[in-house]
């Protein structure tokens, strides 16, 4: 349900900016299969449940930090993330659906004049996946990935970034995010920020520092007509 006591009133954005795991499809199972599959290989025992520590975070910090806590001693870690990525890429393309409400929100904001960007922790090799494999890349004015940051999230860069690409003021932007780094990053580079809580998350009551909060896209967008 939505929380606080207003509503992000969709004039007061020239920008929604998406985060796109777990917001715009439902990768984040996925990431969790990937991710398992291809430390199994170098001994790992994690689970999916181990893996919620690092949700939101970009692959690299993520494997890098799995590598000192498990003490893996891996040296190649470039190779594994290419190797997760693959996976994953391979995992999206058996059955691209997008989450409930995305397509008609896409257009709606399109159709009023906003602008549409993507920032997220994710490659670009998986933005242009996903994008394709949804078939939204029309709507989008810049989507851009925190790999090209020296920071991922919740250091704010990506959406700074993103929000200067296309010429929109961070005070006027709305950020949609499912996590709590995400939650930071949109805080911090002083928008607000919109959550909806992805469904394989444990609950975390510490996403209500978003602004608002919304079960899915169609109960946002609901709002907005």
């Amino acid at each position: 349900m939505l929380k606080i006591d207003k509503l992000p009133l969709l004039n007061d954005y020239d920008a929604i900016i998406f985060d796109m795991d777990g917001v715009l499809i439902d990768s984040e199972p996925l990431w969790k299969i990937a991710m398992e599959f291809v430390f199994g290989q170098y001994g790992s025992t994690l689970t999916h449940q181990d893996f919620q520590k690092t949700v939101g975070l970009r692959i690299d910090e993520v494997i890098a930090f799995w590598n000192i806590q498990e003490n893996w001693g891996l040296s190649d870690l470039k190779n594994v993330e290419n190797q997760i990525i693959d996976k994953l890429i391979s995992l999206i393309e058996l059955d691209p659906k997008p989450l409930p409400g995305v397509l008609d929100t896409l257009q709606f904001l399109k159709e009023s004049g906003k602008k549409i960007g993507l920032a997220t922790s994710s490659s670009q090799r998986l933005i242009t996946t996903v994008l394709r494999a949804l078939h939204i890349e029309s709507y989008f004015d810049f989507a851009y990935s925190a790999e090209f940051e020296t920071y991922g999230k919740p250091h704010p860069g990506v959406y700074i970034k993103v929000a200067a690409h296309i010429a929109v003021p961070t005070q006027r932007c709305l950020v949609i995010e499912d996590s709590l780094n995400g939650i930071i990053a949109g805080l911090a580079a002083q928008m607000k920020v919109c959550c909806i809580p992805e469904k394989t998350h444990f609950p975390n009551p510490k996403l209500t520092v978003a602004h608002f909060q919304f079960t899915d896209l169609h109960q946002l967008l609901a709002t907005w007509r």
